[in-house]
Formats: structure tokens, C-alpha cells, sequence
């Protein structure tokens, strides 16, 4: 007998990987150099590079991570961390975006973060290019696990939900279902990111940033317009007004709702430091064919942020009212917003579907993204600049292209741990990112003092203080790693930079055409 169910969300997910994966063979016969891989050519248009740096920013996080948040605590933490990183993503356009484009460029075309930390401060021994690609490696391994921990747990959630058997090949469990999902995802994701490159996954990520914003607003309005249809109302549900305030979070340990501590608002701001430091983000600057195009793509960016974030907590919000127990999504709040398109969409298989298709391109435009960098990490900044500085291009290629496999199969492995949730992975590689380049980018487009002693020493500090931070102390004192950690990096950058020699001649020079060009245009 058919499964309607299956054959009618089968066919927009295989409608939507071959869309992926045709879009990767595409340029894959475009690419022809390390820089066509790694940055386009620097050719982006300014509407792809926003659309491209918000889904890759975002993440699975945005779908299962943030509305499962919501529903679990209110809006409190949920709304501190949306409002920190509204303010962060604006920041990050406004004060880093034309800067870094146009420095980037001068500073021997650097095509990567590390490449450009380097050439920013002369640094010739390779101190910062092999200690930044160390902690590129580490916490990309780990964030892509997140994103193929979150396309694990959308396929095991889909099979439970609609009851599909798979007993035939083998799979007969949720455990089974969960590592299916993970490898598919991966798999997918693989076969874009390692033929395609850059402009691949900046097109895929802007087809799957509009799919994801379509599917934030969809989904709850409809749900709003079943629950309220029926009566059912926030007030009738017996749901607390609390639940919607700022400064009030829900204790599943005490089953009442505290004030929020200064920690927890101080954390959740904190998340917009991240963006300065984000190696997967970052590089949409980088390749924007004209800097002054930058204004055009801060408000394509802004508007997509506000849109997504507001949505994405009132499905948790909302969610509340469709699952008010919690053992509906089986003890996992990071599953409303796949069950809330279930509940909705159930008798529109081909149009859950395509919600589904949204968590998915949440999934793979982070993972592609950041499996991208850490190829670069080590073809460009590792093989290239410290092994063999007259590498062919098609060496470099085939080494980027391994890479991605390598990672690839490392985050696999890290992703089958179903123990840990897609919010505190990413909070953990958000904030390691943020405390280790963040810093060291920021001060290095406006400090001029800045030389490359302190740039090391800030990465070191930021990184280890992050790692060290995050695995004992968040926990205990409630203070997310990035507030410390950022605090550590940047008194280490002034101490070490104010304690050493100034930069050479060279170095000042060049930075001082980088502010020339700059000018009086703000944008």
C-alpha cells in the first residue's frame, strides 16, 4: 500500500537536494582557481552576499534551536539572544563590512582570515596562520556537527511522526532513524560544497535563506489561525503571562518562573560580538564585487534577521498553546517546530515537505559554509603560505576538496552523540569564534598601534579562554564564555601590542592607505 505521507515529502526533498546538487556541478565547472573556490573571484552581488551571510549564520539553530528555547523557558533568554544578535548583524554591515573588503584586497588579496591576520600585521614566521587554523579546525568539526545533528534529528522526528515504516531496510528504531538523517545530510551537503565552492554555496545559501524565512512566517501563522479558530487562546490555555516577558524565565527544575539575572541578559547581548569573528560569515564581505553596493546588502541583511528571529520564537511561543505537555515532542523542545508543520501541514504532505525543506537548507547553508572555510584553512593558509608557497591551483583544489571530506567525516562521528542539543553546540563554536577572531579583526581594522604580537596573543588568550570558560565555569556562574572571553582577548591584544615593538613602516603605510580609501563615506 502507499504511503501518501512519505511519497508526498519525499518528492520536495528530492526535488530540493537535486536543485542543490545540480547547482554544485554547475560550478564546478566555473571553478578554476583556489580563488574561485574560496571567494567567488570576489564577484558576489550585494543581495546574495546578505542572503548568503544570514543562512549561513543562522543554522538549524534558528529552526530547532532558538523556537525550542522559547517554548522551553519564554522569551527571555530567547529574546536577549535575538536582540544581541540583531544589533551584532547590524554592527557587523555598518562598521566591518566595507572595511574588511577593501583592507582584505590590499592586503595581498588575502582570501581568508587567517591569510588576511597575517598580511594585516607582516607576520612571517607562520605563528598566526598555523595557531588561527588550529582553532578554525576545532570549532568548525564542531559547529558542523550541530548542523548534522539537527538534520538527524528532523529525519528521526519526520519517520516517528508519520509513522513510516522502514523496518524493510533494516531501520527500526529512533536511534537508526537519527544516524540515517545525519548521514544523508551529510552527504548532501558534501556533494555541493566539494564540486561547487563558494559561489555554489552563496547561491544555495540565498535559494535557502528565502526557503527559511518562508517557512518561519508560514508555519505559526497558520497554526494561529487553526488554534484561535478553535477557540484555544493563550488566556484559555491557563498559559503565564510570563512567558512573554523579558525579564522572567520559566525553571523546569522548580516549575515556576524566576526573574532573568543580569548574567543572562549580559549573555544573550553577548552573542552579537560573534559576528566579528565568524570565519564562514565574514567572507561574504570579502567577496562583494563593489564595496560601496555594502549599504544595499546591510538592509536586505536586517530585514531577513528581524523577520526570521521574531518568527522563530513566537513558533516557540505558540507552540505552547498547540503542545502545552512537553512529552508531545518527546521530552525534546528543539522538535516544535517540526511537529508544529506536522500538526498544520499533516494533510499537505508535498507542502510539509517543503517546510521541512527550510530546517534542511537552515542545515546545510551553515554546514557548506563552514566546511568551505576549513577546506581554505587548510589548503590556502596551511599547505600554501607555510608548505609550499608555489602550490598549482589544481593541487590546492584537490587538497580544499579532501579536506572537506575529512571534516566532513570528524563532525559525522561528533554528531551521532544524541546526548547534547543543537543551541548549546552552536553557543559553544558561536562564542569560540567570537572570543579568538573577533577581537583581533576588530582592532585590527581600527587600531593602528595594533602589531602582530598582540594579534596572536589575542587569539591564544581568546581561544583558550573561550574552550576553558565554556567547559567549566558557564555552567556553574550562568555567564556565557563569550562575555569572558572577548574581555581576556582584548586586555591581552593591548597589553602584548603596547609591550612590544611598534609595527614596521610597511605595516602603518599600508594601513594608512586602507583608512584613505575609506575616506569620510560611512556605510
Amino acid at each position: 500500500m502507499l504511503d501518501w505521507n512519505l511519497i508526498g515529502i519525499g518528492a520536495a526533498f528530492i526535488i530540493y537536494f537535486a536543485v542543490m546538487i545540480y547547482i554544485g556541478f554547475f560550478y564546478f565547472k566555473k571553478t578554476k582557481t583556489t580563488s574561485d573556490y574560496v571567494l567567488g573571484g570576489r564577484k558576489l552581488h550585494p543581495f546574495v552576499a546578505a542572503m548568503s551571510a544570514e543562512a549561513s549564520d543562522m543554522s538549524g539553530w534558528l529552526l530547532l534551536g532558538l523556537p525550542g528555547l522559547a517554548y522551553a523557558t519564554g522569551m527571555s533568554a530567547a529574546g536577549w539572544t535575538a536582540i544581541g544578535l540583531a544589533i551584532g548583524t547590524y554592527l557587523n554591515w555598518k562598521f566591518i563590512a566595507k572595511r574588511l573588503r577593501i583592507y582584505t584586497h590590499k592586503a595581498k588579496d588575502s582570501l581568508t582570515i587567517p591569510e588576511f591576520i597575517t598580511n594585516r600585521f607582516n607576520e612571517k614566521r607562520g605563528f598566526i596562520t598555523a595557531i588561527a587554523s588550529v582553532f578554525i579546525l576545532i570549532f568548525f568539526i564542531v559547529y558542523t556537527s550541530a548542523q548534522f545533528k539537527a538534520g538527524g534529528v528532523l529525519f528521526s522526528s519526520l519517520m516517528t511522526i508519520y509513522g513510516v515504516d522502514l523496518s524493510a531496510i533494516g531501520i527500526t528504531d529512533v536511534s537508526t532513524l537519527y544516524v540515517a538523517g545525519v548521514l544523508v545530510c551529510a552527504l548532501i551537503v558534501v556533494c555541493y560544497t566539494f564540486t561547487g565552492g563558494f559561489r555554489a554555496v552563496c547561491i544555495t545559501d540565498t535559494i535557502q535563506g528565502l526557503l527559511m524565512l518562508f517557512a518561519l512566517i508560514l508555519v505559526p501563522v497558520i497554526a494561529c489561525i487553526v488554534l484561535f479558530g478553535d477557540g484555544i487562546t493563550f488566556a484559555s490555555a491557563g498559559i503565564d503571562p510570563e512567558m512573554f516577558s523579558l525579564f522572567h524565565q520559566y525553571d523546569a527544575a522548580s516549575g515556576v518562573f524566576e526573574f532573568v539575572s543580569v548574567f543572562t541578559i549580559v549573555s544573550g547581548l553577548a552573542w552579537g560580538f560573534g559576528y566579528f569573528g565568524q570565519p564562514h560569515i565574514l567572507p561574504r564581505f570579502m567577496a562583494i564585487e563593489n564595496p560601496e553596493e555594502v549599504p544595499k546588502a546591510r538592509m536586505a541583511a536586517m530585514v531577513w534577521v528581524i523577520l526570521s528571529l521574531s518568527a522563530a520564537i513566537f513558533v516557540g511561543l505558540i507552540g505552547q498553546l498547540m503542545f502545552p505537555d512537553p512529552a508531545t515532542l518527546g521530552g525534546n523542545p528543539e522538535e516544535v517546530f517540526i511537529q508544529m508543520t506536522g500538526s498544520v501541514f499533516g494533510a499537505l504532505p508535498f507542502i510539509a515537505g517543503i517546510i521541512y525543506c527550510g530546517i534542511l537548507g537552515a542545515v546545510m547553508s551553515t554546514a557548506s559554509s563552514q566546511l568551505l572555510v576549513a577546506s581554505s584553512s587548510i589548503s590556502q593558509d596551511i599547505y600554501k603560505n607555510l608548505i609550499n608557497k608555489s602550490a598549482p591551483d589544481r593541487r590546492l583544489l584537490m587538497i580544499s576538496r579532501v579536506t572537506v571530506l575529512a571534516v566532513s567525516a570528524i563532525a559525522i562521528i561528533l554528531a551521532l552523540n544524541q546526548a547534547s542539543t543543537v543551541f548549546n553546540i552552536v553557543a559553544n563554536a558561536w562564542a569560540g569564534f567570537g572570543c579568538t577572531f573577533g577581537t583581533v579583526i576588530l582592532l585590527g581594522l581600527f587600531w593602528k598601534r595594533m602589531n602582530w604580537q598582540g594579534a596572536l596573543a589575542g587569539i591564544i588568550v581568546g581561544g583558550v579562554v573561550s574552550l576553558g570558560w565554556g567547559t567549566y565555569l558557564a555552567g556553574p556562574t550562568g555567564l556565557y564564555e563569550m562575555v569572558p572571553g572577548v574581555i581576556a582577548s582584548l586586555i591581552a591584544i593591548y597589553v602584548v601590542s603596547k609591550l612590544t615593538a611598534e609595527p614596521e613602516k610597511e605595516i602603518t603605510d599600508l594601513y594608512d592607505e586602507y583608512v584613505a580609501e575609506i575616506g569620510d563615506r560611512s556605510t
